[in-house]
């Protein structure tokens, strides 16, 4: 088994959970309630009218009750937000922002860290067929297709998004294990779109406090523990290297700080998940 090492101030769950020995691997499959196809003609972005008040809602619902209950389910902390507005000017043309990905409600927390701008991410297909596919497709997730031809509209989706310069976020872990503590190996694919669309990336990272250390969690009985995310300096390419050795340079140093926020010393896991 490969080594782990924290800091002695790390504090790890005990969550009982049994997860997977292939890191891609989903700890659940989403019940399918839906067939749908995602083809070359599925709008991608769905610019129906439909679709932008559920947009305007959904993100209305988010900012008004939805974070104020992550504050006292969670007990959300944001550390380091001063390194998205103290930047601005890197982001004139938007950015990529990348976290682990270890419970329900991590997004929320990537949208509170992000000051609570607008960010489209693209989903594991098989939850767009679930019962939260209209949460996510409102949210921004926009489904990962498996064809040629349906991966070109995947494409022009977020150039055009990229187009708009808006903020991008991918979970480059691939899928989600609750309250995992080591950092998985990450896909290349989050840091080919900020190589290929000339963004910064600005690694964040989810760590773990005990519930028992807040009087209101422990008097309610909470049982999971408290969130805090680390939100990490911005990085940015430098313009001399190639496409490929700026993908893997935003790989391993992406990697690496969130693995410092955490208080990880020595991560389980390598870098490079594909």
């Amino acid at each position: 088994m490969n080594k782990h090492e924290n800091l002695s101030t790390v504090f790890i769950p005990q969550t009982g959970i049994d997860y997977p020995e292939i890191p891609d691997q989903p700890i659940l499959t989403p019940k399918k309630l839906r067939e749908v196809v995602f083809d070359e003609n599925y709008p991608y972005l769905d610019k129906s009218f439909g679709a932008k008040l559920r947009n305007v809602a959904i993100y209305a619902g988010i900012f008004v009750l939805v974070f104020p209950l992550q504050k006292i389910r969670y007990g959300l902390k944001v550390v380091g937000r001063k390194n998205i507005t103290k930047n601005k000017k890197l982001f004139k043309n938007g950015a990529l922002t990348v976290c682990n990905h270890v419970y329900r409600w991590d997004f929320l927390a990537v949208l509170q860290a992000a000051r609570f701008r607008r960010i489209w991410f693209p989903a594991r297909p098989d939850n767009i067929q679930g019962s939260d596919a209209g949460l996510i497709r409102s949210t921004g997730g926009i489904p990962i297709p498996s064809t040629i031809s349906a991966s070109r509209k995947f494409n022009q989706a977020f150039d055009e998004l990229h187009e708009r310069k808006k903020w991008i976020h991918v979970f480059p872990e691939a899928c989600r294990w609750d309250f995992y503590q080591p950092i998985r190996p990450f896909k290349k694919g989050a840091f080919t779109m900020a190589v290929r669309y000339g963004i910064p990336v600005v690694p964040m990272v989810i760590s773990y406090r005990n519930p028992k250390d807040s009087w209101f969690h422990k008097l309610i009985g909470t049982k999971h523990p408290l969130i805090t995310i680390n939100v990490g300096e911005p990085l940015v390419v430098n313009p001399d290297l190639s496409r490929k050795e700026a993908t893997n340079w935003l790989r391993e140093k992406s990697h690496a700080k969130m693995c410092e926020m955490a208080g990880i010393v020595k991560n389980y896991w390598p870098v490079e998940g594909d």
